[in-house]
């Protein structure tokens, strides 16, 4: 009867330990499961701005009367720079002139805030523009006189890629000499607002 006693407690030894074992390996595997830590690079990009090479105003028929007419010019701005420094555009110009007849080196100005709008395919951040309007007349001159600010992305707005459409207005004053006048406007953008 004491061998037998012997024996079932081997038994039950064995059932602990097999149990023990099973839990064990369960265990094991649930720790055995890894991460990995993944990376990207983002390199910054460059700040740009593009323009058409032409754009003409509405023609303008004499009438006795001071006229408007306007132009629109659409940019393409891309600030791809990664790092929220802001931007903005300037514009100066040539004096319109039309053979020996020119118009008043205070003939344009940009009377509201340009239309802007996020290219499709970028993800944008709206840029906050705090230039006044109006009137924000553009500088003219025989040669282009120093530029003037005429809109501007505060820091951390104006990163992605947009078109801005600031619309320019011509004054054509009644007493101006028939003909096709013609100026050279030029835009840039410039880092920081």
């Amino acid at each position: 009867m004491h061998l037998l006693k012997h024996r079932s407690m081997r038994f039950y030894l064995g059932f602990i330990m097999v149990f023990t074992l099973v839990i064990g390996g369960s265990t094991i595997a649930a720790l055995a499961d890894s991460s990995t830590g993944a990376t990207v690079a983002v390199g910054a990009g460059q700040l740009s701005e593009s323009a058409p090479t032409a754009v003409a105003a509405a023609s303008v028929t004499l009438n006795g009367s001071d006229q408007t007419t306007t132009y629109s010019i659409g940019l393409t701005v891309t600030d791809a720079r990664g790092n929220g420094g802001g931007w903005n555009l300037t514009i100066t110009s040539t004096t319109f002139s039309s053979g020996a007849n020119s118009l008043s080196n205070t003939a344009s100005s940009i009377s509201a805030p340009p239309n802007v709008a996020c290219n499709a395919g970028s993800s944008c951040t709206s840029p906050t523009n705090s230039v006044t309007y109006p009137p924000l007349i553009v500088p003219a001159g025989t040669t282009a006189p120093a530029a003037v600010k005429f809109f501007n992305a505060a820091a951390n707005t104006g990163m992605g890629k947009f078109t801005i459409t600031p619309i320019v207005n011509v004054v054509i004053p009644a007493n101006a000499y028939a003909g096709t006048y013609s100026s050279t406007v030029s835009v840039a953008m410039v880092s920081g607002p």
